[in-house]
């Protein structure tokens, strides 16, 4: 099935990331033989990944089927949807269409990857491109990072609606609101199918208006009397407006501390918005008052290495620093799997006397989200009428909802798929009728690996189990010189009382393993090593309950 579906006439759909799943956003829509693929987005690791920040996913579908891939087409600037391209455009280099925001954005991370010769080229909303068996008009969609799409795909086997990330923002601080008229025309002309953003399926009512969390905002800082510390998503540059209005209001000058807020501001000046707005040089914030200070940071995901993560734990190598007395204001709402590295910092700065905001501590409206709730996705399902359903973007229980959501709202048909359903949308009843093989990739440092790779394997075991290492060397009629080297790592405290003497009695553990066998098996230089690697792991279970990862060297001299 790889490689038929693109040799096949129809409409099919595979979605290769991000179904059942946040985040490593990458789908597959083939048509007649050619192929486009919509977004293509990081996941963040958590404890299950050690040493792994980012994971990607796996383009070997597209590669696999290279011949038919025509474009990458890029919805919106959001990490989960555009933050992989960077990493895996040299393995396909086909071209890429999306909006002057992102486009500006993507430059940025190729030029950190060192890329060059990209093929990007740059649409505006309500444009229709041609590829291939595709026409695709770019719909503008109010969300949390300017310039998003949704995507009217027209094929000679139906219309489809990919819709992104999006939501009915009546009244959004940067961009238009979602483009009412397009979709009602879509609709008017017949939708086949509506592919659609799932992270709120759950969540009754509307998602609100950037425009109330500015009032929100400015109620919040005049309530504050030392520093005011804000965090938000870096890519929200309608937030970064909203909080230098407000800030501008109750008399406060504005800075900014994180690579990746920096990197957005200047792709938002580049492509021209944020105009007028002034901030206070990083460098020069600790020259002024508390009380005429609000600093915008990274980190409203609690990431370790974030600017608010940092200065938490008093880490941040700056001038400035975090005091009691100082408010830090959590204008974000925590993506699922965050929450333990969001309190670990809510912890940090609550012993050092720090005030601390989030949204559901206060009656001020300061986040919205920047995804449609139901009453929304109602609303895009009566502009619609669209006979089939597919949910993407959220895990299965988002899905799920979605998906009965739909057909509460009398959708005929829904498809609820997991990562690498090949879904026949047309000719025909719409079903599933494969699934291809889908990984997920890690950036491992230098290199980018499997997600499965045996290193990250091995790693993961290692938190749970330790390590002992033992060498000893023999002779040539099996006999012991000098007394075995051993190392443990993970296991014991040296500086805890007695536990030096489990070491000991592991070396006698070792000698008595030695002694036990024969002089004909000790002559195998393998058999005395898998004899004392048994035995160490034994001991370690019957003293401390645990089962390390064990190498033995065994040298014959």
């Amino acid at each position: 099935m790889t490689n038929s579906v693109c040799n096949e006439d129809g409409l099919f759909f595979v979605p290769l990331g991000g179904s059942e799943q946040f985040g490593v956003n990458l789908n597959a829509y083939i048509c007649d033989g050619d192929m486009i693929a919509v977004d293509c987005g990081v996941g963040f690791a958590d404890e299950k990944f050690p040493g792994i920040d980012l994971l990607l996913p796996d383009p070997a579908f597209l590669e696999d089927n290279e011949d038919c891939l025509k474009a990458f087409i890029i919805t919106h600037a959001h990490e989960d949807h555009v933050g992989a391209m960077a990493y895996i455009w040299e393995r396909l280099q086909v071209p890429i269409y999306t909006t002057p925001f992102t486009a500006a954005v993507l430059h940025k991370k190729f030029e950190e990857q060192n890329l060059r010769n990209l093929k990007i080229n740059v649409v505006h909303t309500g444009d229709d491109v041609k590829i291939g068996a595709f026409k695709v008009k770019f719909v503008p969609v109010a969300h949390s990072v300017p310039d998003a799409c949704s995507l009217i795909i027209e094929t000679p086997h139906g219309r489809v609606v990919h819709s992104g990330d999006w939501n009915l923002d009546p009244r959004p601080v940067v961009g238009v609101p979602s483009d009412e008229a397009a979709f009602k025309a879509a609709g008017d002309q017949g939708v086949l199918a509506y592919i659609g953003d799932s992270t709120n399926a759950e969540v009754d009512g509307r998602a609100g208006s950037e425009s109330d969390v500015e009032t929100g905002l400015l109620a919040e800082f005049k309530a504050c009397e030392g520093k005011i510390i804000i965090t938000s998503f870096s890519s929200n540059i309608g937030r970064v407006l909203s909080i230098a209005r407000a800030a501008e209001k109750c008399g406060r000058k504005i800075g900014v501390i994180g690579r990746s807020l920096h990197r957005m501001i200047a792709c938002a000046r580049e492509v021209g918005l944020l105009d007028g707005v002034e901030f206070v040089p990083e460098g020069d914030l600790h020259t002024y008052p508390d009380n005429e200070l609000v600093v915008l940071v990274t980190g409203s995901q609690g990431e370790y290495r974030a600017a608010l993560a940092k200065l938490a734990r008093g880490d941040f190598r700056g001038d400035f620093r975090i005091q009691r007395g100082d408010t830090v204001i959590f204008s974000a709402r925590a993506i699922p799997g965050n929450e333990t590295s969001i309190n670990q910092v809510k912890n940090n700065l609550s012993a050092g006397g720090v005030r601390i905001v989030a949204p559901r501590d206060t009656d001020n409206l300061i986040h919205v989200s920047g995804h449609p709730c139901r009453d929304e996705i109602a609303q895009m399902f009566q502009w619609l009428r669209p006979e089939i359903v597919v949910p993407v973007h959220g895990e299965r229980v988002q899905l799920d909802a979605h998906a009965a959501f739909a057909r509460k709202c009398q959708v005929p048909q829904t498809l609820v798929p997991s990562n690498g359903s090949v879904i026949r949308l047309a000719p025909g009843k719409a079903e599933m009728i494969d699934h291809v093989a889908v990984n997920i990739l890690a950036v491992d440092q230098k290199r980018i690996i499997k997600a499965d790779h045996q290193s990250i394997v091995a790693r993961r075991k290692l938190q749970f189990t330790g390590v002992v290492h033992a060498s000893l060397a023999l002779d040539g009629r099996g006999e012991l010189l000098g007394q075995p080297k051993l190392e443990t790592v993970g296991l014991i405290d040296e500086d805890h009382a007695g536990e030096e003497q489990i070491e000991d009695r592991l070396h006698d553990e070792i000698l008595d393993v030695l002694e036990d066998m024969s002089w004909e098996d000790r002559m195998d230089d393998h058999l005395v090593g898998e004899e004392l690697r048994i035995g160490i792991r034994r001991f370690c279970q019957h003293v401390l309950g645990i089962k390390p990862k064990t190498t033995v060297h065994v040298m014959r001299v």
